[in-house]
């Protein structure tokens, strides 16, 4: 199968989720700076959430760029990532309206560890369906990224219960360190031919 259809499922949802997530921000009652306060960790949350989903959109657009076709195993460990995801507008909102509480931001945690797992089992597929000497497994590498963002999450699950603001800077360095696309992946997206 064409990677066309679930391309463009994967597209929807992740629109849905952002729209679901900027629900979460609602309108304070006043018109004074002091009416926005309340809001800061919801906002706060909501930009961080945000930027994750958009790391997601941005690295399986280019990994399904390298991809030529799919199989049901695609198919389902797509699924699987899109759940994981489907789950940020209720953490991001539980964390935000609590102001980073203990459990609340614990439970992001866990989806983001969740999310990676799932985009690390997504990714492995698809490397194995282009081949171990493929352009894409060798632009993949020993692909460290892969391998310490979930590490970090699961001290940031841990440390939440005691400092949850150290829990969330360490959820932001993650982010950080995801932000920039790789190279490496996207040499090989213009490599190849304009059909695909």
């Amino acid at each position: 199968m064409e990677t066309n259809r679930v391309e463009a499922f994967s597209d929807g949802v992740i629109a849905i989720i952002i729209t679901i997530m900027v629900l979460e921000l609602h309108v304070p009652h006043g018109s004074s700076m002091q009416a926005l306060l309340p809001l800061l960790p919801v906002f706060l949350a909501y930009v961080l959430s945000f930027v994750y989903v958009g790391i997601y959109w941005n690295n399986h657009h280019h990994l399904f760029k390298a991809c030529n076709r799919v199989h049901g195993g695609i198919m389902w460990a797509n699924l699987h990532l899109l759940f994981w995801l489907s789950l940020f507008p209720f953490v991001t909102g539980w964390m935000g309206e609590n102001g980073f509480h203990p459990l609340p931001t614990a439970l992001y945690g866990t989806v983001l560890l969740l999310g990676a797992i799932a985009y690390f089992i997504l990714q492995s597929l698809i490397v194995a369906q282009a081949g171990p000497s493929s352009k894409l497994a060798t632009a993949i590498g020993a692909d460290w990224k892969g391998k310490l963002s979930p590490v970090l999450y699961l001290v940031g699950i841990g440390v939440s219960f005691l400092w949850p603001w150290i829990a969330c800077a360490i959820y932001v360095v993650v982010a950080l360190i995801w932000l920039i696309p790789d190279r490496r992946i996207a040499r090989i997206i213009e490599e190849l031919p304009s059909g695909r």
